[in-house]
Order: C-alpha cells, then sequence, then structure tokens
C-alpha cells in the first residue's frame, strides 16, 4: 500500500528526501579522503615530535647553563607551534582518523594526551558529543564555548550575566581560561564519565605526574616551569582561538533542534578558516574545519586535497584572519536576527524579567 500524503505533507517530505539525498551525496563525495595512511602518518610525527623535543633539549640547555631567559622564551614560542601541531594528531586520533589501526591511534592518543595534558578517551567522548549537536541551540554544554541567545542574557540574573560577561573578555577568554582548562579542569573527569574515561584521566595524571617529578630530580621544579608553562600557556591560548573561531564568527549556522540540520551545521556552522601556508601547517589544517564536521575521520593530511578536488566544500565562504578578529566582539546569538551580536547592540533592549538597563 503506496504512503498517502497531504499537499503541505507531500511537499515537506519531497524537501526531506532531496536534503537527504544531498547529503549523501556529499557525504560519498568526501568518503574516499577518510583513508588514514601508516605512511604519512608517521611522516608528520617526525617532521613534528622530532623538532618538538629537540627545541625542548635546547630550552634546557639554555636555562641550564645560564643563558638570557629571553633565549628560552623564543625557543618555547616555536616549540608551543609544534606542541599545538601534537593537539592536532591527538584530535585526529580521537576520531581513529590518523593510523588505520583503532590500537595505534589510542596509543599515540595516550601519548599526545599527556603532552597537551589532555585525557585522551574522556575529550574523545566530549568531543563526540560536541559534533552531534554543534549549531544546536537545544544542545549546548558540552565540548563548546559557552553562548547565550539574547533573550536568555537579559533574561538572566545580574550576576550570572557579569559571570558572563567576564567570560566572552578576550583576555580572559584567551588567557586564563585556557590555563583553567587544560592544568585544571582536564584533571577531572567530565561529567557523565564513565569507568573508561575516568581511567583516561587517572593515567594521565599519573603520567604527568611522574614526567613533572623526573624534571623536578634532574632539573629543578623551578627550570622545569620555566620551560613547560610558557610553551604550555601560548599553546592553549591558541587552541583556544582556533576552538573559538571554527564556530563563534560572522554568519554562522545555529538552530532550534526541531530545525536543525547536521549537513548546515557543518557547511555552515563550522568555518573554513584560510591561513597562511605556514600557519596552515603548524594547525594541521583544521582551519578546514567545515569539511572536519561534514566527515570527521578525514585525517588532516587528506583534507587540503578534499577541499581542492570536492566543489561542493568550496561554496563556503573563506574566513580571514582580518576578518576573523571581528569574531571576539560577537558575543550572543540572536535568534530573531539569526545572527551573533554583541553586548553593544543590544545595550538599549530592555531587561525581559527585571526591566533593568544594561550597563
Amino acid at each position: 500500500m503506496s504512503q498517502q500524503f497531504t499537499r503541505p505533507e507531500m511537499s515537506a517530505h519531497l524537501q526531506s528526501k532531496n536534503v537527504q539525498s544531498t547529503r549523501e551525496e556529499l557525504i560519498q563525495s568526501v568518503s574516499k579522503y577518510a583513508q588514514p595512511e601508516y605512511q604519512k602518518a608517521f611522516w608528520q610525527i617526525s617532521n613534528t615530535f622530532v623538532p618538538y623535543l629537540g627545541l625542548w633539549a635546547l630550552m634546557i640547555f639554555s636555562v641550564l647553563h645560564g643563558f638570557p631567559y629571553w633565549i628560552t622564551l623564543l625557543l618555547s614560542v616555536a616549540a608551543s607551534g609544534f606542541l599545538v601541531r601534537i593537539f592536532i594528531f591527538f584530535h585526529d586520533c580521537c576520531h581513529v582518523a590518523f593510523f588505520p589501526s583503532r590500537r595505534a591511534n589510542r596509543i599515540l592518543g595516550y601519548i599526545a594526551g599527556i603532552m597537551t595534558f589532555t585525557p585522551f578517551e574522556d575529550w574523545q567522548r566530549t568531543h563526540i558529543i560536541h559534533h552531534s549537536a554543534s549549531g544546536d541551540l537545544d544542545r549546548r554544554g558540552v565540548g563548546d564555548i559557552w553562548t547565550l541567545t539574547v533573550e536568555e542574557y537579559l533574561s538572566a540574573p545580574r550576576f550570572k550575566r557579569f559571570i558572563y560577561r567576564i567570560f566572552r573578555n578576550p583576555l580572559f577568554l584567551f588567557t586564563i581560561i585556557p590555563l583553567v582548562l587544560f592544568l585544571i579542569i582536564q584533571r577531572f573527569p567530565s561529567k557523565g564519565a564513565k569507568k573508561r574515561e575516568r581511567y583516561s584521566v587517572i593515567f594521565t595524571n599519573v603520567a604527568i605526574a611522574a614526567i613533572i617529578t623526573v624534571m623536578s630530580l634532574t632539573l629543578g621544579f623551578q627550570n622545569y616551569l620555566l620551560i613547560q608553562l610558557p610553551v604550555i600557556i601560548m599553546a592553549a591560548s591558541a587552541g583556544m582561538w582556533l576552538f573559538y573561531v571554527q564556530h563563534q564568527y560572522e554568519g554562522v549556522y545555529w538552530s532550534r533542534h526541531q530545525s536543525w540540520d547536521l549537513t548546515r551545521s557543518g557547511l555552515e556552522g563550522s568555518s573554513y578558516y584560510k591561513l597562511p601556508k605556514v600557519l596552515q601547517w603548524i594547525v594541521g589544517n583544521i582551519g578546514l574545519h567545515h569539511i572536519h564536521h561534514v566527515k570527521a575521520n578525514i585525517p588532516n593530511y587528506n583534507l587540503q586535497r578534499c577541499y581542492n578536488e570536492v566543489s561542493a566544500l568550496q561554496t563556503v565562504a573563506p574566513l580571514t584572519l582580518r576578518k576573523s578578529l571581528k569574531s571576539l566582539w560577537l558575543n550572543l546569538w540572536d535568534e530573531q536576527r539569526q545572527k551573533l551580536v554583541s553586548f553593544r547592540s543590544i545595550r538599549l533592549l530592555p531587561r525581559r524579567k527585571s526591566q533593568i538597563t544594561d550597563n
């Protein structure tokens, strides 16, 4: 028996089928790039881990032999770039995308996680939730940047508005928050973590403690901090900026759950952050984030080729470095205008409950 539709239902049904067909075609066109290769993976390990460890050796030498500290700091700038790149490998491992082997991804994921102060399987769980809910206003709060709608902000108590303003302040968001996240929050299991995820946190913490102990006994704790702190501060801040600008920019897509679309959340809710070639290499092509949210298990080393060869991905307008700076002042999602807006743009709007004018 054939299914019967009214005219409006038929229109909605056909539209749904068309969207599904379009998504299936897109996934099919990018799937061939989701093939990890050992040769490319090991080449990336050699051109990243070796220089990173070499820079650490030079920093240790400079500190122990009394060189001016600015030399150590210059070396730490380069080291922080390589640490960001190591985190991209960690990220690929979380999607089982770096190596063809699941076990190899897990091993490297744990190693890179210890180096970046991030528990592999606990972060993996929250990041997968982020992928399944990115751009969905009704499923915010796991693995994303705290974002309120205009209505929520105007209806919030004064103290919550105050805390939110501090959190969204660029100086706080890209200096204090990254340190708190990587050094403190990630030392504890995330909400909803199960035994496997809790174990990954414990294992990572023990490994970090062991490294700090060995470094303290050999170099001295102060010398270890003189090397490690600048590296982790710069790498964490850069990582926070990258994650922020991937989903917080002018023209981004957000929607309520009933009308949320997975493909749109990838192509329109994740940026194509077009960076200079050197920076693109350092961040492991993560600027091609719209592709990553269409097909998460494409290795970082295949993203550029995927972009070059799939025309549908080239329709996304690139976000340049200059344009991305505007994102610093986009703080709230305006559901009426369907865009991110600044605090200043809503100054004259009345409070929904308290009716207190915003200062």
